[in-house]
Formats: C-alpha cells, sequence, structure tokens
C-alpha cells in the first residue's frame, strides 16, 4: 500500500496509530488549571488527531466496510438465489430484525453513543495523571454487568419467540419457521452486545482495524452456513449462520482489546485503583431509547408489510440494503471522528469538536447526495445485476427498483440524523432531545405508512420512512445548539442546499441516460459516469465545499481497492 509522504504510521499488532517523532514524547504543558495545577501533557496517542492519520484511518474503516458490504451484497444475493422472495424468505427476514436491531442498539448507534464518551473521559484522566488505571476499572465496573443483561434478554426473546413473531408480523404464512429463525438469531442479543463493546473501547483508543473487520466475519458466517446447511434447513441455515458470526465478531476482536488493557498498567507511584465505575445510567437509558425508536422503523415496516401479497417483506429488504450503501460509506468519517470529537469534548476544546462535527456534515452530505443520485438514476439495473437471477424474477426487479428508489429520498435525512445525534451524544451527558426528535420521526412514519399502504403498497412503507426521518434530521438540526457540540445551523444549511441541487440535476441526467442501453450493465456504467459527471460539474459551479474532500476519497478508496484485487 502506498504512503503520502510525511503520512507513515506505526502499527502495534493490527491496529493503526497517530505518528510520533522524538519531541512527541515531550511536548510543553497546557495551561495551568484554576486550581494552580499545570496538568501534565496527554501522551502521543491521546493528543490531537493529524490530518494524515484521520485520512488513514477513514480509508482503512471505509475499505473493510466496502469489503463488508460487499460480502453483504453476496449473502443477500445467496438468500434470493436459493430461497427467492417467498414466504421462506419472509419467515428469516422477520428473525433478521433481531441482529437489525441489535447492531443498531449495541454496536453502531445506541452502546457506542455511551461507551465511547465515557472510554474517552477515562483515557483523558489517565492521560491527566489520574490514580490507578480508570480505563481498567471503567471495564470492571461495566463489562460484568452489560454481559449478563445481554444473556437475560437473549434469553428472554428466544422464549417469547412466538409472541415476538405474531406482534411483528401477524400476517404471516408459517409463523413457526420464523418462530425457529427468531431463537437462533436470539443469540446476537449477547455476541452484538459484547462485540458493540469491543468495538467502542478500541475505537475510543484509536485501533479501527478489527472493529471495522466485524461485519466482513459476520456475514462469512452467513454465507458459509447457508451454502453448506441449506439443503438440509433450508432458510434456517441463515439464521444459523447470523448466530454463529455474532460469535466471530466477538472472537476477532478479543486480543486487541486485551492487549490495549493490558498494555497499559499504572503509574509506579500511583495510589491505589479507584473502585470500578458503573456506567451513567440515565445516559445509556436516553441513547438506547433513541437507537430503539430509530431500528422500529424496520418493525414498522414488516408490520405494515406483513399483510401485503408474499415478498413484500423481501422486496423492502432487498430494496433498504442496496439503498444504504451510500448512507453507509458517508458515515464511515463519523465512525472516526466520533472518539475524536468526544475526546476534545473532554478536554474542553469545544471550538475543535464544533468545527469537526460541521465539516463531517458537509463532507458526508456531499458523499451521500451522490450515491443518492446514482441510486435513483441506476434502481432497475443496479437490482437486476445484483439479483436477478435463480429464485428471484423480473418481476421482483421491478418491484423492488420502484420501493429503492423511493427509499433513496430519506438517505439524506439518514446521514445527517446520524452526523448529529453523535454530536448530542459526544459529550457524555444524558439528554432526551434526541428521543423526542426520533420520537416525532415515528410516529410519522406508521402515520404516513398506514396511510399509503393501500393504495401504494411496499412504495408507500417507504415513503412513510423517508418522510419520518426527514423530520427527525431537521428537528436535530434545529436544536443543534443546545447541548452537546453547538453546530451553527444557518451556514449548515446554507451549505447543505448546494449538494442537494446538484444531486437532483445529476438524478434526472443519469436516469435518461441509464435508460438508453437494453444492457443493465451498460446502463449501470452510463448512467453511473453520467451521474457523477453532473454532479462534479454542477458542484463545483454552486460551490460545494464538501465535493472536491468526497471526490478525493472515492478516488483514493476506488484505487486502493483497485490495486487490493489486480495485485
Amino acid at each position: 500500500m502506498s504512503v503520502v509522504p510525511g503520512a507513515e504510521l506505526t502499527r502495534t499488532g493490527s491496529a493503526l496509530r497517530p505518528p510520533t517523532s522524538p519531541g512527541d514524547h515531550a511536548p510543553p504543558a497546557g495551561p495551568a488549571t484554576p486550581d494552580g495545577r499545570i496538568p501534565p501533557p496527554p501522551p502521543p496517542e491521546s493528543g490531537p488527531s493529524t490530518g494524515r492519520f484521520l485520512a488513514r484511518a477513514t480509508l482503512l474503516t471505509a475499505s473493510l466496510s466496502v469489503a463488508a458490504a460487499l460480502l453483504g451484497l453476496v449473502r443477500d444475493q445467496s438468500l434470493a438465489r436459493l430461497f427467492g422472495a417467498g414466504p421462506d424468505t419472509d419467515a428469516f427476514l422477520v428473525a433478521w430484525t433481531v441482529p437489525e436491531f441489535a447492531a443498531t442498539l449495541l454496536i453502531e448507534d445506541g452502546l457506542a453513543f455511551a461507551l465511547i464518551p465515557a472510554f474517552s473521559a477515562a483515557l483523558a484522566r489517565r492521560a491527566q495523571g489520574a490514580s490507578g488505571d480508570p480505563v481498567r476499572s471503567l471495564v470492571a465496573g461495566t463489562l460484568p454487568r452489560l454481559a449478563l443483561a445481554f444473556a437475560a434478554a437473549g434469553a428472554l426473546l428466544a422464549l417469547a419467540a412466538p409472541q415476538f413473531v405474531g406482534a411483528l408480523a401477524p400476517g404471516l404464512p408459517d409463523p413457526a419457521l420464523a418462530v425457529d429463525c427468531t431463537r437462533l438469531t436470539a443469540t446476537c442479543v449477547l455476541s452484538f452486545g459484547l462485540a458493540g463493546y469491543c468495538s467502542a473501547a478500541l475505537r475510543a483508543h484509536r485501533r479501527f482495524l478489527a472493529p471495522a473487520a466485524i461485519y466482513i466475519v459476520h456475514n462469512v458466517g452467513i454465507v458459509t452456513a447457508m451454502y453448506a446447511l441449506g439443503g438440509h434447513w433450508g432458510v434456517r441455515s441463515a439464521a444459523f449462520g447470523v448466530a454463529a458470526g455474532g460469535f466471530l465478531m466477538v472472537a476477532l476482536q478479543l486480543p486487541p482489546l486485551v492487549g490495549q488493557l493490558g498494555r497499559r498498567g499504572s503509574r509506579p507511584d500511583a495510589e491505589p485503583a479507584q473502585a470500578a465505575r458503573p456506567l451513567d445510567v440515565p445516559l445509556l437509558a436516553t441513547v438506547l431509547l433513541f437507537a430503539l425508536c430509530r431500528q422500529s422503523q424496520v418493525l414498522i415496516e414488516r408490520f405494515l408489510a406483513s399483510g401485503l401479497p408474499a415478498g413484500a417483506i423481501s422486496h423492502l429488504n432487498y430494496a433498504q440494503k442496496v439503498a444504504q450503501i451510500p448512507m453507509t460509506l458517508s458515515m464511515m468519517l463519523c465512525t472516526v471522528t466520533f472518539p475524536m470529537v468526544a475526546r476534545a469534548l473532554a478536554d474542553g476544546d469545544t471550538e475543535r469538536a464544533r468545527d469537526r462535527v460541521e465539516r463531517d456534515l458537509a463532507l458526508a452530505a456531499c458523499l451521500v447526495l451522490l450515491g443518492t443520485a446514482a441510486v435513483v438514476a441506476c434502481a432497475p439495473q443496479l437490482i437486476g445485476l445484483l439479483f436477478q437471477r435463480g429464485a428471484f424474477t423480473a418481476q421482483d426487479t421491478a418491484a423492488t427498483a420502484g420501493v429503492m428508489r423511493v427509499y433513496a429520498l430519506g438517505l439524506l435525512g439518514q446521514t445527517l440524523t446520524g452526523v448529529l445525534v453523535r454530536a448530542r451524544f459526544s459529550a457524555g451527558r444524558a439528554t432526551w432531545y434526541p428521543v423526542a426528535a426520533m420520537t416525532a420521526g415515528i410516529v410519522t412514519t406508521s402515520w404516513i405508512g398506514a396511510w399509503t399502504v393501500g393504495d401504494w403498497g411496499a412504495a408507500g412503507i417507504a415513503a412513510a420512512n423517508a418522510a419520518g426521518i426527514t423530520l427527525t434530521a431537521v428537528l436535530l438540526l434545529a436544536g443543534a445548539g443546545r447541548r452537546g457540540v453547538p453546530v451553527r445551523t444557518a451556514p449548515v444549511l446554507r451549505e447543505l442546499s448546494r449538494p442537494l441541487r446538484a444531486a437532483a440535476l445529476a438524478a434526472v441526467a443519469g436516469a435518461l441516460v441509464a435508460s438508453l442501453p437494453s444492457a443493465p450493465l451498460a446502463g449501470l456504467a452510463a448512467g453511473g459516469a453520467t451521474v457523477a459527471v453532473v454532479f462534479v460539474l454542477a458542484g463545483r459551479a454552486l460551490g460545494v465545499q464538501g465535493c472536491a474532500p468526497a471526490l478525493r476519497s472515492l478516488r483514493t478508496l476506488t484505487r486502493r481497492l483497485a490495486h487490493a484485487v489486480l495485485r
């Protein structure tokens, strides 16, 4: 892998670390505190990240996330090829709600919003010379209790699987199959909880390799189980793969986490270790409630779609998986910068945190809008190339592509919500405003979905999803300056309007060009190229700030991936 001159990084095991120099080991001490004490300087790995390290860490996370997304497509293609878009797949997708919820609650959003600021604050206290080891104290006070709670919740879900399936999808043709799959996927409550804990701790330590690779091993476990056991177990094999892949996620992260916790002992002159520090319960409650409200959009979709003809849940699932790829890629930078924002706030540097969040908003919006334009323009070609084979018919392609175009209208709202809620929770304090904003979005999704599902079917459900998450993003942005990071709303809105207009022009032009060739691959290539060219030209004409960095990120990522594949 080529390295930008001057951007060398050292490696400890398999984890990236910020560059150090002889001067880094003895930086000048900070200003005196109000009581006259001069705090000791932070160690090199705890100081402000350089731009080069941020770029390399983001590239690493994005590259592995792209690999995981590609394996996720292989997983969905395998599911479609082996089991089609019928009642068996619908039954599995009801059970798939468990890992979907667990990933959001315990890995990506909920638990991470509480743990990363907690670990960042512990690292800041350790850098200031606190007695004992605040990081080990935090682990001792939180991990055993959380693990017990995860295990109990998983066991309760397995026992209540019939009631869960009946409440979630009352119109399902084969509820017994869904119950069997749900009992297998219930293990994800424990495995994803432990994986999320490890991920949060490693990210706070600025170790991004193992957390970014967890979905690779998870998808490998699912695909392997489907092909190895599908002939005997049917779609239950996919549920077994979900369970096995969850524990592979934990096994992947344990060695680097143990290495990080074992490397840092107490200072020789330290006082006795502090008592175990429990997690902030109000903070944990607010972040989990927010994540639960956000993910409950899936419950609403499955509930409304269960009364539609067989295959509707599958069409929604495939459309959502493909449409969310741009959003996932746009959030990679925020995955890396969230621990840095939390650490800046822990150090009292609000201005640095605000500047970082505003840059993240501009770049993430630019990336997701470029992807949105491509998804809208090339939806039939994308779905046809990815899924139309085996039991997945041309009618399934047309239905899924139509739903995906509607889903894509909410991608900007999804991305803005992800960035803004991280800014809200990065201070490590409980705040109920995000829960209220997400609740308003869920109420909107439910009302619009119930109103439109009769006439529009699955497309009406997708439209309700887009409307609800967009309302949440608007509310979060409107209240961005109240707590957490004081984002300047008016300049952010002005900047967001520019790539939004560029994306609208690019989507229209790309759709026209993509429809000209008869072959899906040629249409996708022509439409995608048109979207990129029009977006760049319109973005530059409109003065989009995030356009150039976004294109550089995409170009660098594409070049690195091509090099990895072709070498």
